[in-house]
């Protein structure tokens, strides 16, 4: 490729999902560029991996943002610098709005200032609530049951809002359980305190927990425990690039789930689990925690009609050995 591409702004870029996305944007060919205030970010993952700047700092802090955009010819912005713990959103809601409201209102008022006209949106399926169908598609209701959700809610109504005053063009992607890892092992799902399903679940095939939790076997489902629909973290990557291309192309503002349209159980991704890593997985029954739906599915067909995104990694076993090869990377073999 002789002609570098446009220069992205990464936020959150030393994260899960982020830091899958820069890796998607460099072998796409762009100029990348993080900013991410650690805080749960892995600066070694950014040295050692992905190899590009960092720039610790908050998307709160308008100084700095503004002599970001002086200093650099930035064409866009991925923004994935939220706080996304649902639990600890209820318990510490002002943290959650402070960061994934006004940091991210303080951002779009910096670009609108700096003339950069693109967004792209890592949002959640949460927004939703309780489904009233199945799968949901971007038509469904929006009651947000979090704080967290509704910060990402209050997101989306603002960036609808900056379209119409200032022109700033964006595209909102919803999804469920982003999972797996780099096929190449290079970068991985490592939070902490970790809350998703197949990380868990891999720790305790590795003894570094006792057990898994089942929250509620007395669903409405096949086997009685909850129903997810889990997508891959590069599949989720690739649709940001999509959607990054398609408003540089002058698209126009709008919004897309992101998912498989096939959901999984508790208990199937823990005996996929079982499967993938030849390992027992101990767990523990526990009752349903408030708020919890017994299925969630999301439809993504306006993804795959507009933006031409389709998933690579479907197949629940693949994820689940691609996150097998990362954890055993990061947290060593027993």
């Amino acid at each position: 490729m002789s002609d570098r591409k446009e220069t992205i702004l990464v936020t959150g870029g030393a994260g899960y999902i982020g830091s899958h996305a820069v890796l998607a944007l460099k072998k796409a060919g762009y100029s990348v560029l993080i900013l991410d205030n650690l805080s749960y970010g892995h600066p070694e993952l950014v040295k050692e991996v992905l190899q590009i700047e960092l720039i610790i700092g908050d998307t709160t802090n308008r100084e700095l943002l503004d002599q970001i955009f002086a200093t650099y010819n930035i064409a866009a912005v991925m923004h994935f610098a939220a706080y996304i713990a649902v639990g600890e959103s209820v318990q510490e809601p002002a943290k959650y709005y402070r960061n994934n409201v006004v940091g991210t209102l303080t951002l779009l008022e910096a670009m609108v200032a700096a003339k950069v006209k693109y967004f792209v949106f890592s949002s959640t399926c949460a927004i939703y609530g309780v489904p009233l169908e199945i799968p949901m598609t971007e038509e469904h209701p929006h009651n947000p049951l979090s704080p967290y959700a509704a910060s990402k809610n209050m997101v989306e109504q603002i960036l609808l809002d900056f379209d119409y005053a200032y022109g700033l063009k964006s595209v909102a992607f919803r999804y469920f359980n982003a999972s797996g890892a780099d096929p190449e092992g290079r970068l991985g799902e490592d939070h902490n305190p970790e809350t998703h399903l197949i990380p868990l679940a891999l720790l305790t095939a590795l003894k570094k927990r006792e057990n898994l939790f089942i929250f509620g076997t007395d669903y409405p489902t096949p086997d009685g425990t909850a129903i997810r629909d889990y997508i891959h973290v590069c599949d989720i990557a690739i649709a940001h690039i999509l959607g990054l291309e398609y408003l540089l192309k002058g698209g126009k503002t709008d919004v897309f789930n992101l998912g498989n349209a096939h959901g999984f159980s508790v208990r199937e991704v823990i005996e996929t689990a079982q499967k993938v890593t030849g390992k027992e997985i101990i767990t523990q029954e526990k009752e349903r925690r408030l708020g919890d739906a017994s299925i969630l599915v999301g439809s993504s067909k306006k993804a795959q009609t507009i933006l031409g995104w389709h998933p690579l990694y479907a197949d629940l076993s693949e994820i689940i050995k691609h996150a097998w090869q990362w954890h055993q990377k990061r947290h060593g073999t027993n």
